[in-house]
């Protein structure tokens, strides 16, 4: 019975060594990792060419551990009353954290995901599987093309968070992208995007002007630094056709372990300064990180 005792703690020492190990594979869209989180068992961050994409808890799905992860956690929590179930989609699908967020906090909801890069799909859901009693659908193909095949008005929130070699594709940047948005949201519903830029924010003016060019409402969450044009990051920007909940979202940006500001209504249109709307013919992807950004 010991011998066999000491073998079981052996092999529960090797599986548990395994957890703990990286994880890497060559996708589509380059060299994918999963990194263990040390003070997390069955925590993994995603690794895409060294640049950090996403952050998974098995055990905890709710939690969000990237500061622009979690302000769109507070747009998922706030685009409908607790706990009612949503209609999703997301483009971009990385380790499928916000999927994750939305099925844990909103049960029932239904979603799809479209992720171009099939490799990191089969990656992702061989390391870290999705509950098999979500409602979640995955498609690998171009955002853009599989957001085509969703039907009118289905979606209660759109959120958009598509890197490739660490910069938005050029065709997801448009206005004619954000009709097509548009079309398959349910009136009310939200569009969500993780945005990233750097001095001296002319992608990211651009974007707020091209959003505001088709929806009467937006807000927009970043680090202070980054609303200063100091440090290269990410901003989420949030549109809809009505009212935002403005007050209560600045209040939990404010709050977050890494603190963010709000900016809408006028104060945003000023910060955008006559930026012209990007159209498909004009459209360019967003800026390259520098080469500390993820230092």
């Amino acid at each position: 019975m010991a011998r066999r005792g000491a073998a079981r703690g052996a092999g529960d020492r090797k599986r548990s060594e395994r957890r703990q190990e990286s994880v890497s594979a060559t996708v589509d869209g380059g060299l994918a990792e999963l990194v263990p989180d040390r003070e997390r068992p069955r925590a993994r961050t995603l690794l895409l060419d060294g640049a950090p994409q996403s952050h998974v808890d098995l055990d905890d799905p709710a939690h969000l551990s990237f500061a622009y992860q979690r302000r769109l956690g507070h747009v998922i929590d706030l685009c409908a009353p607790p706990g009612r179930p949503l209609q999703a989609v997301h483009l971009g699908g990385g380790a499928f954290t916000l999927a994750r967020y939305i099925a844990a906090s909103r049960p029932r909801s239904t979603q799809q995901i479209v992720e171009i890069d099939a490799p990191l799909v089969q990656l992702v859901r061989r390391e870290l599987p999705l509950d098999p009693q979500a409602r979640i659908r995955v498609r690998s193909v171009d955002a853009r093309a599989g957001l085509e095949k969703i039907q009118d008005g289905w979606a209660d929130l759109v959120i958009a968070d598509v890197f490739g070699g660490a910069r938005t594709p050029a065709h997801l940047t448009s206005a004619e992208f954000l009709t097509d948005v548009r079309r398959v949201l349910r009136p009310g519903g939200q569009y969500a995007a993780n945005l990233a830029d750097g001095p001296p924010l002319a992608h990211l003016r651009g974007q707020i002007a091209t959003a505001a060019s088709l929806f009467p409402e937006l807000a927009l969450a970043a680090d202070p630094a980054v609303w200063r044009g100091r440090l290269f990051g990410n901003a989420v920007l949030v549109a809809c056709d009505l009212p935002i909940a403005v007050a209560e979202l600045s209040r939990r940006v404010a709050s977050d372990p890494h603190p963010g500001r709000v900016e809408h209504g006028r104060a945003l249109t000023d910060f955008t300064g006559g930026a012209a709307v990007v159209t498909d013919a004009g459209a360019k992807p967003s800026p390259a990180p520098p080469p500390d950004a993820f230092s």
